[in-house]
């Protein structure tokens, strides 16, 4: 049984890429309340390596009023469901132009569990092949650069990468070398 039941919905909000709502809850003690949920689609994160070097793309978060840079990530349009290794391979190739030989499914994330249903799988991208960028018509300022591994985690301990996907996906990273490492 579900600590807290649902007992009503209604959808406040809709664009192309979420909905929000806004549900009327009963706890496991009987006492009433409300829960307001952003619904998303799955989305893909990449991890594009070429050796030590790591692709990332940097572009004007609107929410937080600033430049960012993260590991390329996204969902389909229109809330449409796709398998993630395809969307990982259509991200990859939209963001960066790269195409990659192998995809690897490293893990799950959530992107924020207290207020959103959005999981995403994280996949790394080797034997990569450059290419064009397809980018949508939102990612017309995106940028991509190489950095080394050292560079992205001195970017993180200075605060310039602070999306909270892309750390969690390098510790997946992380976790899958050193996991090879030891069989």
């Amino acid at each position: 049984m579900d600590p807290i039941e649902q007992v009503s919905s209604r959808e406040v909000y809709r664009n192309n890429w979420m909905t929000v709502r806004e549900d009327g809850i009963r706890r496991p003690d009987g006492s009433a309340g409300i829960y307001g949920v952003i619904d998303k689609p799955q989305y893909a994160l990449i991890i594009p390596l070429d050796g030590d070097r790591l692709q990332l793309v940097e572009q004007y978060r609107y929410p937080l009023g600033l430049r960012r840079w993260e590991f390329p990530q996204g969902t389909a349009p229109d809330l449409a469901d796709v398998q993630p290794s395809e969307l990982a391979a259509r991200e990859l190739r939209e963001e960066t132009g790269l195409i990659a030989g192998k995809l690897e499914d490293l893990g799950l994330l959530d992107v924020a569990a207290g207020m959103s249903s959005q999981r995403g799988r994280v996949f790394l991208a080797t034997d990569l092949t450059e290419g064009p960028h397809q980018r949508e018509h939102e990612e017309q300022d995106m940028r991509t650069a190489w950095f080394t591994r050292a560079e992205f985690e001195q970017m993180v301990r200075e605060g310039e990468i602070t999306d909270a996907q892309s750390i969690a996906a390098y510790a997946l990273l992380l976790l899958e070398a050193s996991w090879h490492q030891t069989r």
